[in-house]
């Protein structure tokens, strides 16, 4: 009979002390509550030993929380309808105040980043979701981080992930990159061609100078175009005998048109001449006449 109590008291101290340990591990920590009230100083990791039906145990990951914020649709700054969505990470620091402070601090950090999102989506214009995408992260953080101070929570990092734009939208893009594009390379061409004449005026300078530098280049390009084995056919020509030529054309243009203009001037003068003479040979007549 004693033994059989001896026995009974084993086991029921054996399950009060298996009732009574907690194991709280290395990213934990422990909130012991004691007729409901909690105990400021939070267990570390370890063993840890409650009274049985007086204390309960909750315990609080310390660890790095991954929060993915669903996507959420908006209109920009600039009326263009996007869809955007991004992904939180936070830390308790303060188990206390995150399991005292609110009820439930993941549903409540969820709920925080989706109203930040898209705020930040109203206030931010599209090329500033596109391209700026630091300063935007930046102040989601902030806005995030406001209310998490009072929950025992520290915002460790915030990042937007993906911007869905509409496919009209991503028409238009895609015909502005395409002109854009277009016109650079149109400006380097320009640039390009001026770049050139430039140098090109430089040689032509300094082949002006030294005639034979000319000789020389011309000798060139009919050893490039005999490299190809083809049947073109290269005559380099002076291009000082056009300008002579050019020259002598519009001397004998002038010439011609000289000769006709002397002819007239000669063909005035002898009619005139003509015309002197008659009236001179007709003063002579009269006097005699008179005297006979």
């Amino acid at each position: 009979m004693l033994v059989e109590i001896l026995i009974a008291v084993g086991i029921a101290g054996a399950a009060g002390i298996a009732a009574s340990v907690r194991i709280v591990r290395q990213y934990e920590r422990g909130l012991v509550f004691r007729f409901g009230r909690v105990r400021r100083a939070p267990s570390e990791p370890g063993i840890r030993l409650l009274v049985p039906g007086i204390d309960r145990m909750t315990k609080v990951n310390m660890q790095i929380v991954t929060l993915p914020v669903p996507g959420q649709d908006g209109i920009t700054r600039d009326n263009v309808t996007v869809r955007v969505d991004a992904v939180v990470y936070f830390k308790v620091v303060d188990p206390v105040q995150a399991i005292v402070g609110v009820e439930n601090y993941r549903f409540a950090m969820l709920q925080v980043a989706q109203a930040s999102l898209r705020r930040i989506i109203g206030e931010s214009s599209l090329d500033d979701l596109l391209s700026n995408r630091q300063r935007l992260n930046e102040g989601l953080e902030l806005m995030i981080d406001s209310p998490a101070l009072g929950w025992g929570i520290h915002i460790d990092r915030v990042e937007i992930k993906d911007v869905a734009l509409p496919e009209t939208m991503k028409r238009a893009m895609s015909r502005q990159a395409e002109a854009e594009r277009e016109r650079r390379g149109r400006v380097i061409a320009a640039e390009g061609e001026l770049q050139a004449s430039e140098k090109l005026s430089q040689a032509a300078e300094r082949m002006a100078d030294t005639p034979a530098a000319l000789q020389l280049r011309l000798l060139e390009t009919v050893v490039e175009v005999a490299a190809e084995k083809n049947s073109t056919l290269v005559l380099p020509f002076p291009v000082e005998l056009l300008q002579f030529l050019d020259r002598t054309s519009a001397g004998d243009g002038r010439r011609g048109a000289d000769v006709p203009e002397q002819a007239r001037t000669e063909r005035d003068v002898g009619t005139r001449s003509e015309a002197t003479g008659e009236q001179s040979a007709a003063a002579v007549d009269r006097p005699s006449e008179h005297t006979t």
